[in-house]
């Protein structure tokens, strides 16, 4: 059940930090959008990467550029692609032949519906406990079977758009809470290879596992270091440097190292033994392909929107595409016995940064992994503790997404811990829908609090699916078009706490949200279709979603704050205008960094209370 509140706070702000400060990531402008009447096979716009307007999109350049990025994602997808299937308990080779398969099919799909434009596909690392528990509790013989329904249910939620409403039924909050709970399954699976030994003792401390012990703490040391460094200019630095000195290292000391097990490939109908079936297991298949499914679908949505942000030139994405890519690649991997996959967030990060333009990249992955499939034997120079250092950062990255939760509040937080515990405690399944079921029971107590009628409680779960919500309704107000009129009818039931503010109270509580780190409370202030030109951005902003990934990206660097210095305020008719300046500061290698700015903001005073319409803010000119 998802939360029945709209915020009536819309706008899109963007207070920007030098890229050399902290993790803060600037995008590139979206004046290099490609426009409605441009060619499908073209590029109109380029700045500093090199491309003139109107490029056509397969050129020698862009294959060049595409064919650089795919060798080095290629070279990282290998160790996680390893990872993973151990993880899911999948044959490694399975692994790769997924991957492969994904990656022409999004491309070939590409030319004709493209979701995005630089996103490379993979098998996922949050769906690898599942996968896993599929296995023991349907067998392998059947999984085939299970990606088949999975992949068909994925095909409804495409042909009728349907991920927009599953988005709103599940909070984001407690999809971050069943994340966090997977990170931790699958740093717990992979810490132990970071001790294990070829030799065999009854005692536990011994000179060979200290060694070993001591490499894994220093790829670790080192990859959290090269992360750190090049993750906005090299992402894929870091895994390749591991995995090349893990195995250099090999040829002096002795480590447990991979092994793959050949497997025989067989294209087959993915339809099992029904006669051996049960009806129970058969309706335990389906409920697991549904939730399979469901996290698949959130997670691909997810993924698309942050590709977006990091295209290089700045094109829209369709989530929609990328579902289809996604479903005709599960369902084809269903045929040989492969795994699910979605356009990992890690992989099209290093392509991006490798230099990627376009699709075509995935193909260069998948001739990558292809050496790999074919010569599997490359594989057992792999040592496994340093497979474990990339896994265990992997599922530490999962758990870490709490952080952001954490801004939202004491209650988001609490219930998405609650869903990690479940989770990593019982499994995935029962703890996304427990904890649904307790966000649901708490939900409908505060509205019989509120003396709110059951059946009203029921119309306002029912219109959170309606696409007609109007942008300015809350969860306290409800707004709609009178029909003989043509205006807007506000229909208000508990009046919110700042319609009794002034604005400089109201100018306060936005200071004191960035003081406090309080995401919510921040992206609260401003209206749904708000804009915000920050201090040091290159691009304009819109909307609540790229408002708040600014301030998540913000609120990253170390103690930053906000101090008010001086103001001044107009009022034209019912908007307010305050102009001023104000200082920020953060911390830097223990260094105290002050940016002195100016700032307008454009606000106004509705029946819910005080909204921010826009915000620029700049740095003074030295």
């Amino acid at each position: 059940m998802g939360d029945f509140n709209h915020s009536a706070g819309h706008a899109t702000a963007t207070l920007a930090i030098p890229s050399d400060v902290g993790t803060f990531h600037v995008s590139r402008s979206r004046n290099t959008q490609l426009p409605g009447d441009a060619a499908p096979g073209s590029l109109t716009d380029v700045g500093a990467d090199g491309l003139t307007a109107s490029t056509p999109r397969f050129t020698a350049e862009t294959m060049k550029r595409d064919a650089l990025a795919g060798l080095i994602t290629g070279l990282m997808a290998i160790p996680l692609t390893v990872g993973i299937c151990l993880m899911s308990e999948y044959p490694v080779q399975m692994g790769l032949a997924t991957v492969i398969v994904a990656c022409v099919i999004s491309f070939v799909l590409y030319l004709v519906r493209p979701g995005n434009h630089v996103g490379v596909p993979g098998v996922a690392a949050g769906l690898a406990p599942i996968l896993a528990m599929g296995i023991h509790h349907f067998g392998m013989e059947n999984m085939p079977w299970l990606i088949f329904l999975t992949a068909s249910f994925q095909a409804v939620v495409w042909r009728y758009n349907l991920a927009k409403y599953i988005l709103k039924a599940v909070p984001h909050f407690l999809i971050e809470g069943l994340l966090a709970g997977v990170g931790l399954k699958i740093a717990m699976k992979f810490v132990p290879y970071t001790y294990e030994t070829v030799g065999h003792s009854d005692v536990f401390w011994t000179g060979e596992r200290g060694l070993v012990m001591l490499c894994s703490a220093v790829g670790l040391v080192m990859f959290m270091y090269l992360y750190k460094r090049f993750k906005d200019t090299s992402p894929g630095v870091p895994y390749i440097a591991v995995i090349a000195g893990s195995v250099w290292l090999a040829f002096y000391v002795k480590f447990p190292m991979l092994h793959v097990e050949p497997v025989e490939f067989v294209l087959a109908w993915p339809f099992p033994d029904f006669a051996r079936i049960t009806p129970k297991m058969h309706v335990e298949m389906v409920l697991y392909a549904s939730m399979l499914m469901l996290i698949d679908v959130i997670e691909q949505v997810m993924s698309n929107a942050a590709i977006e942000q990091i295209d290089p030139l700045g094109r829209k994405s369709n989530s929609n595409n990328s579902l289809l890519v996604m479903w005709v690649g599960n369902m084809a991997s269903s045929f040989f016995g492969g795994m699910t996959n979605l356009d990992g967030l890690a992989k099209s990060s290093t392509n991006r940064m490798a230099g990627a333009v376009t699709k075509m990249s995935n193909l260069f992955v998948a001739a990558v992994l292809g050496v790999v499939l074919v010569f599997p034997e490359l594989l057992s120079h792999l040592p496994e503790f340093s497979l474990a250092v990339l896994m265990v950062f992997t599922g530490w990255k999962m758990v870490a997404g709490m952080y952001h939760v954490a801004q939202e509040g004491p209650y988001a937080f609490g219930l998405a811990m609650f869903c990690g515990i479940l989770v990593f405690q019982h499994g995935i399944f029962e703890g996304l829908f427990a904890a649904l079921a307790v966000h649901s029971f708490i939900t409908y107590v505060i509205f019989k609090h509120e003396h709110v009628p059951t059946l009203e409680i029921l119309k306002k779960f029912i219109k959170l699916f309606s696409d007609r919500i109007h942008p300015h309704a809350t969860d306290t107000m409800d707004v709609n078009e009178d029909e003989d009129s043509g205006g807007l009818v506000y229909s208000s039931v508990i009046r919110s706490s700042t319609e009794k503010k002034d604005l400089d109270d109201f100018i306060g509580d936005w200071e004191y949200g960035v003081n406090q780190h309080n995401l919510l409370s921040v992206v609260g202030t401003y209206d749904s279709e708000g804009l915000l030109w920050g201090t040091f951005a290159k691009d304009l902003r819109t909307g609540h979603y790229h408002i708040r990934r600014y301030f998540e990206h913000l609120f990253e660097l170390d103690n930053v704050k906000v101090q008010f210095e001086s103001g001044e305020t107009r009022q034209y008719h019912d908007i307010f205008l305050r102009s001023g300046s104000y200082s920020f500061s953060y911390r830097k290698k223990g260094v105290v960094v002050h940016v002195p700015a100016r700032y307008s903001f454009v606000c106004k005073k509705e029946k819910t209370g005080w909204y921010i319409l826009e915000h620029h803010s700049s740095q003074f000119p030295t």
